[in-house]
C-alpha cells in the first residue's frame, strides 16, 4: 500500500473506548475548575515576574476545552488547586513559547529528511508520530525542541473525535550516538511533555535500542514520572499495537512509504489546517465557550455543551500522568 502523506482517518473499527463516568466528587471539582478558568479576565504574557497581562485570545479560550481541564485534573490526582495552577502556567508557556506561531515554513528545514513523520493510527485510533533519529539533519539546539512541539500539535490536530492521546514510535535503527539529544535537551523535552501536555501520551513504542540509548534512558529516567514509564514499551512487535494497513513496511506493516519533503510536508500542514478551521467554525457557531466538548469540536457524534447543559461529563479514571 503506497502512501505519500498522512492518513486522514484510522482503520475501520479502530477507535478510542468511551471514558468512564465521573464520580460526583470529580464532577464537582470539574465544575469548580471550569468556573475558575471562565473567570480569568487576563493572564501574564510571560512567566517573568511582573509581566504585563492581557486577555485570553479566542485560540486560548478554544484550547481550554472540557477534556483539557479534565486532563489536568487527572494529572494532578484531582487536586483542584494544582490543576488550576498548572493550566495557568501552560497558557502562559504557550504564549511565551509561541505554540500557535510555529509555522510549517519556519519548522520546514528541521524535517527536511523526514526525521519525524505523522502516519497512521494505532488500534485505539491514536495518531502515530514516528521519531527517526537516523535521519537527524541538524545540530542540537532550541529549534529541534520547537520542531517536536510543532509535530505534537499537528499530530493531535488530526486525531479522531474522542481520542486525546497519541502514540510515539521511536526507532533507533541505524542511528548513531551523535544523533542523540543532550541530557539537557532530554530534560527540557520531558519537562514540556509532562508539564504542558499531560495525559497526551498514550503509548511510546521504542525499538532497536543501541547501548548508548539505553545509557541515555537510564540517565533521564529519574525525570520521567511513574505513569509515563508504564506507557513505554521496548522492542515489541509494532503490529501488536498498530494495524498493518496503517504501519510503515520497515516497521513491520504494509504501508510503502518513502518520505518526500516536497509532498509530505505541505500535505501534513494542509490536513492539520483544515481540521483546525473546522474546529474554529464549530466553536464559533456554538458560542465560543470555554469548556467546550472536544468530541464536538473534532466533529464527533456529540453536540456542543451549550446544547446539552445537563449532560453528564465523562473522564478516565483518576491517575497522574504525562
Amino acid at each position: 500500500m503506497p502512501a505519500i502523506g498522512p492518513f486522514p482517518y484510522p482503520a475501520e473499527g479502530k477507535k478510542p473506548a468511551a471514558p468512564p463516568q465521573l464520580t460526583d466528587e470529580q464532577q464537582k471539582k470539574y465544575d469548580e475548575l471550569l468556573t475558575t478558568v471562565r473567570s480569568w479576565p487576563t493572564l501574564p504574557k510571560t512567566s517573568a515576574k511582573g509581566a504585563e497581562e492581557e486577555a485570553l485570545s479566542d485560540l486560548e479560550r478554544m484550547w481550554l476545552t472540557r477534556e483539557c481541564l479534565l486532563r489536568y485534573l487527572r494529572a494532578t490526582k484531582w487536586n483542584l488547586a494544582q490543576a488550576t495552577q498548572r493550566i495557568r502556567e501552560t497558557v502562559i508557556w504557550r504564549r511565551e513559547y509561541g505554540t500557535d506561531r510555529l509555522t510549517a515554513d519556519y519548522i520546514s528545514e528541521e524535517n527536511a529528511t523526514g526525521k519525524q513523520v505523522t502516519l497512521g493510527y494505532d488500534n485505539d485510533g491514536r495518531p502515530c508520530l514516528y521519531l527517526l533519529p537516523n535521519k537527524q539533519n541538524t545540530k542540537t539546539g532550541p529549534k529541534q525542541v520547537e520542531h517536536l512541539v510543532y509535530m505534537l500539535e499537528r499530530t493531535l490536530d488530526i486525531a479522531p473525535p474522542g481520542q486525546e492521546t497519541l502514540a510515539l514510535l521511536i526507532d533507533f535503527r541505524n542511528s548513531s550516538a551523535g544523533s542523540q539529544p543532550s541530557i539537557a535537551t532530554g530534560r527540557q523535552v520531558l519537562s514540556i511533555l509532562q508539564n504542558h501536555y499531560p495525559e497526551r501520551l498514550g503509548r511510546a513504542l521504542i525499538t532497536h535500542l543501541p547501548w548508548y540509548v539505553t545509557t541515555f534512558l537510564k540517565l533521564v529516567s529519574p525525570f520521567i514520572d511513574p505513569v509515563t514509564k508504564t506507557k513505554m514499551r521496548y522492542n515489541e512487535p509494532l503490529t501488536d499495537h498498530i494495524p498493518a494497513s496503517q504501519l510503515m513496511k520497515n516497521a513491520g506493516g504494509e504501508v510503502d512509504f518513502e518520505y518526500d519533503h516536497s509532498v509530505y510536508w505541505p500535505a501534513l500542514a494542509k490536513l492539520a489546517e483544515e481540521r483546525r478551521k473546522e474546529r474554529i467554525e464549530r466553536w464559533e457557531k456554538a458560542g465560543k465557550l470555554v469548556g467546550e466538548s472536544e468530541i464536538y469540536l473534532w466533529g464527533g457524534d456529540e453536540g456542543s455543551v451549550a446544547a446539552t447543559p445537563t449532560a453528564t461529563t465523562t473522564a478516565e479514571a483518576p491517575q497522574p500522568s504525562a
